[in-house]
């Protein structure tokens, strides 16, 4: 009889956990729309890993120094912090704290290749065992102030094999489950592991096998946002999480402010692409529009109607093509497929994201896009982020690159006349300010 009433409560418990996953999944404001469906979240994955291949390229050359400011892993984590609430404060666990000398993978040599081999053992890996295997050696080190906050780099790497993690979503897996686990430890990152992928196998059709997802609610949760059904039987505890559940969507719907901000970004993304787009057709160029946004809808059209449906062979085909394939807008020469210009809009997401895709394209080889102008597309606000990002030393190579800054506002000026009267990049130049 316990066993029957044990089961019972478990699947009314399950229920309630069901019916909050489909309450959170449609809440604007929620990190299932405002961050997992974002569709820029994809791009900025290849972006973080090309990152990461670089702090590993420079801890083997033995090139990556002994500070953490200016270094390529700031750059990455940086670009990670920026990817919406989630990851707010995710570089706080790189930050070099020097009255405890953590983390302890600047001052010493023998840490920082082992913290570097972590990140290019697991990149190479196919499977969970080999990730878990990576994580318990460097654990047997026991270097100061490098825990689990790293899994964090690892999510980017690995999305459906290991979840993101920081303190609100501990909170919101203790929350869930009724464990006690503790921040600081591998051992109990690998705990909550096992139950985040039980709880994401439960509810594998209402979230996805990328443990984002997943993530996201359990940040929703251990954050407040949202509450956690009650862990015993009684109708009363039911009752009243029901009730909280109601004035937490009710609360959703007053903060929808912030929801709306970010949508409003979206449309002002695409909105700029449409005006490339269309100036890109207008001074007879072919136009590439990201792989990802095709089919996004602007003024009731998609972005990639009148585009090309595929890239040509030579730029496919090239050792950076995964990144070219997401650059915002391409323009190339008709017919030839030379590429003569690439723009990157960057309204309010991480402008690193966009510099490596087009650094993708200037260095990937081949002489289809060796004379393309490279333009960051940004709102006349952002020229200062975007100068104080390509001074990071991961871009250096910038400097020999034909990179200009786009704003806005001399865009919309300026658009319709270049599409009359302009021909080639000249009038596109006299709008823009050169970052070499």
């Amino acid at each position: 009889m316990a066993t029957t009433a044990q089961s019972t409560e478990a699947r009314d418990r399950s229920q309630l956990v069901r019916e909050l996953i489909m309450r959170w999944r449609d809440d604007p404001g929620a990190t299932y729309r405002s961050w997992f469906l974002w569709d820029e979240r994809l791009k900025n994955f290849r972006s973080i890993r090309r990152g990461l291949q670089q702090v590993v390229a420079e801890i083997a050359a033995g090139s990556f120094g002994v500070a953490y400011r200016g270094s390529s892993l700031e750059t990455v984590v940086h670009s990670v912090a920026e990817q919406r609430q989630i990851f707010k404060g995710a570089d706080h666990a790189f930050l070099w704290k020097p009255k405890l000398r953590i983390p302890d993978i600047y001052e010493s040599p023998e840490n920082q290749r082992a913290f570097g081999r972590l990140l290019d053992n697991c990149s190479c890996c196919d499977t969970a065992e080999e990730i878990i295997d990576h994580i318990h050696a460097i654990d047997r080190l026991r270097i100061k102030g490098l825990g689990p906050a790293v899994a964090n780099l690892l999510y980017f790497l690995h999305p459906t094999l290991v979840p993101p993690f920081n303190t609100a979503i501990v909170n919101g897996y203790n929350a869930l489950t009724g464990a006690k686990v503790k921040l600081g430890s591998w051992d109990q990152f690998l705990a909550m592991r096992t139950g985040v992928l039980d709880l994401n196998d439960q509810h594998r059709d209402l979230l996805s096998n990328d443990l984002g997802a997943i993530g996201g609610l359990l940040f929703d949760i251990g954050s407040g946002r949202y509450p956690a059904p009650p862990l015993d039987d009684d109708g009363g505890s039911a009752a009243d999480w029901t009730s909280r559940l109601e004035r937490a969507r009710a609360e959703a719907q007053t903060l929808g402010k912030a929801a709306a901000a970010q949508a409003e970004g979206d449309r002002t993304h695409a909105e700029i692409q449409s005006w490339l787009r269309d100036l890109g057709i207008a001074l007879g160029h072919d136009v590439w529009i990201a792989a990802n946004d095709r089919g996004r809808l602007h003024a009731g059209a998609p972005l990639g109607e009148g585009c090309l449906e595929r890239l040509p062979d030579a730029i496919a085909t090239s050792s950076g093509a995964d990144s070219i394939r997401l650059i915002d807008v391409l323009w190339l020469e008709k017919g030839a497929g030379r590429v003569t210009a690439a723009f990157e809009v960057e309204h309010s997401t991480s402008i690193y994201s966009g510099i490596v895709r087009m650094l993708d394209l200037a260095l990937s080889g081949g002489d289809l896009h060796k004379a393309a102008g490279l333009f960051l597309v940004a709102p006349d606000a952002r020229e200062a982020d975007v100068r104080a990002q390509l001074r990071r030393p991961a871009f250096s190579r910038i400097a020999d690159l034909d990179f200009s800054y786009l704003p806005y506002g001399e865009l919309e000026r300026h658009r319709e006349a270049i599409a009359r009267f302009g021909s080639g990049l000249k009038a596109i130049k006299a709008i823009s300010s050169s970052l070499a």
